[in-house]
């Protein structure tokens, strides 16, 4: 026989909610996806909530649970003390559907983004060879199963919306990774490609990726550091600094990234006014239009916005002495810190309305 539990779960819709509290049963070896099923049994019938396999192999109920993004078949009760509120809302960096159904359709937009394999042309499919070690190297990365806890937890986008345009995050990061090792794809500008349209530089390794994975992958470890360091090795390499000193600002040879359509785009851009989508980049007043409907799929994804830096790549004094010496914790304000907030090196959003 089981025991009553106090839930507390969010329910609403995208023009607001609120928090529900409910008692529900509980039995021994359950998961917090066998208690929704039961509320939605009993108590709550028109709960909404996502989940398809129940095996922690979809990704399709990901939640936030007691302020933590989890995977609700695979977070068991028996992790929560008997006497303890499991409170269970929906992802907060994307907007909110019904109840725990959020519009995760962002993610989508950013997979299309992202260049395909580009297999080698002179060389059948039944052809392909590859060594052991190359196939294990990838292999982390494909065990995605695109839950998006990952970029639900990615603080540059969870605080900040208005860098989704320019910020693809860790889950097509380790893919962008996936495809550089790759012995048989042919695009050389894979690590381009990521600093200039995707937004690497604007994570700053704080490892809550990979502290949310499911599936353990090394996110910063194996995929985003390795593709900052190999950033790194041509942005500052001592043969490009001299190209650019030599050459006048617009006349160093482009990557392909930046090259032929981008220019193109450019003068569009001008004599179409400017129109500019936040779904995409491509400066074209009707392929922007089609970007809003998701229908261009060869549209050119947004640029990131670079930090300001002089001509010697230095960042001003403003940048250092910002008025936010740290972010919010990522799991949202209910963390419970070891001293009050303001005695630590931490400035909240709303620290005028709280402190």
């Amino acid at each position: 026989m089981g025991s009553r539990r106090q839930f507390r779960i969010w329910r609403g819709d995208a023009s607001g909610g609120d928090l529900t509290d409910y008692q529900v049963e509980v039995n021994e070896g359950e998961v917090v996806l066998d208690v929704l099923h039961r509320l939605q049994a009993t108590d709550a019938p028109d709960l909404a909530c996502r989940w398809n396999c129940k095996a922690g192999k979809c990704g399709s109920c990901s939640m936030e649970i007691n302020g933590r993004p989890r995977l609700s078949c695979m977070t068991r009760m028996s992790t929560f003390e008997e006497t303890e509120t499991v409170t269970v809302t929906p992802l907060r960096t994307f907007p909110v559907i019904r109840d725990l159904v959020t519009d995760v359709s962002y993610n989508y937009e950013k997979a299309r983004e992202t260049p395909a394999f580009a297999p080698p042309a002179d060389v059948a499919p039944g052809d392909y060879r590859m060594r052991q070690v190359d196939v294990e190297r990838s292999q982390e990365f494909r065990k995605c199963i695109e839950c998006f806890l990952c970029q639900t937890v990615c603080h540059v986008v969870r605080d900040h919306e208005e860098n989704k345009h320019a910020f693809a995050g860790p889950r097509y990061f380790i893919r962008a990774a996936e495809l550089d090792m790759h012995p048989l794809d042919t695009r050389t500008d894979r690590k381009e490609y990521a600093q200039a349209e995707q937004g690497l530089g604007f994570c700053n390794i704080t490892k809550c990726c990979t502290e949310v994975c499911p599936e353990h992958i090394k996110i910063t470890d194996n995929g985003i550091i390795p593709m900052k360091e190999r950033v790194v090795d041509r942005r500052y390499d001592p043969l490009v600094w001299l190209g650019n000193k030599i050459f006048r600002r617009g006349q160093v040879p482009q990557t392909s990234v930046s090259s032929g359509q981008h220019e193109d785009a450019v003068h569009s851009h001008a004599a179409s006014g400017g129109v500019h989508s936040h779904a995409g980049g491509s400066h074209d007043a009707s392929a922007e239009v089609q970007a809003q409907q998701g229908l261009n799929w060869h549209r050119e994804v947004p640029k990131p916005t670079m930090p300001p830096v002089d001509d010697n790549g230095k960042l001003p004094l403003t940048e250092l002495t910002f008025d936010r010496p740290a972010a919010p914790s990522p799991f949202g304000d209910d963390v419970t810190f070891p001293l009050p907030p303001e005695h630590l090196n931490f400035v909240h959003p709303n620290q005028d309305e709280q402190y």
